[in-house]
């Protein structure tokens, strides 16, 4: 198991950040304006997780990401983020319009997404609110089905016909484009086949 409340006064020797706009700011994690250059955690994902942390956006645009099973160093190559190595979930992301699972790909015509809509009674739909934390739990115990849950309400579970795992699928990261995002309360949990 491992554990990080980003407690200490700067990142430390377990993060590997792609951009200089990470920063440990009064116990946690935040980054503005990454445009989609992660912060990366140095330690291996196990094939099968439960990830678990808190994130909050300062903004009403929403855009809280996270990476899953990354290869701890990629980052966006152009505007477009089309060269990821990870599973990428978006809560808010597009100023606050979708949430989103992809592989690899946050623009692929084959995301999942679920359209926002604050008037809707679906709360998978709710626009993400600024300075709010919501808890996110990721989980693989499978091998090849990700699951996605934000407050214990799964969004999304897909099941990837050719999972990423393996070298070059071991790592977690925290990203965002151009708002404020926090994280903290970092839970990695080893599950079993």
């Amino acid at each position: 198991m491992y554990r990080e409340s980003f407690d200490g006064s700067g990142l430390g020797e377990d993060w590997n950040p792609t951009s200089a706009v990470w920063r440990v700011r009064g116990g946690r994690l935040c980054g503005k304006g990454a445009r989609n250059h992660p912060v990366w955690l140095k330690r291996r994902l196990p094939v099968n997780a439960r990830i678990e942390f808190d994130a909050t956006s300062t903004s009403s645009d929403g855009d809280i990401k996270a990476e899953v099973w990354g290869d701890g160093e990629s980052a966006a190559e152009g505007v477009s983020y089309t060269n990821a190595s990870s599973y990428i979930v978006i809560f808010g992301g597009w100023k606050n319009h979708f949430h989103v699972l992809a592989r690899r790909d946050e623009h692929a015509p084959d995301r999942l997404q679920i359209k926002v809509d604050p008037d809707g009674g679906d709360w998978r739909a709710v626009p993400v609110r600024p300075n709010q934390t919501y808890h996110f739990k990721i989980e693989r115990n499978d091998g090849r089905t990700v699951s996605w849950l934000v407050d214990d309400i799964e969004l999304f579970n897909f099941t990837d016909p050719t999972p990423l795992r393996g070298p070059g699928h071991q790592h977690l990261g925290f990203n965002n484009w151009e708002v404020q995002v926090c994280f903290d309360n970092l839970m990695i949990t080893p599950l079993e086949d």
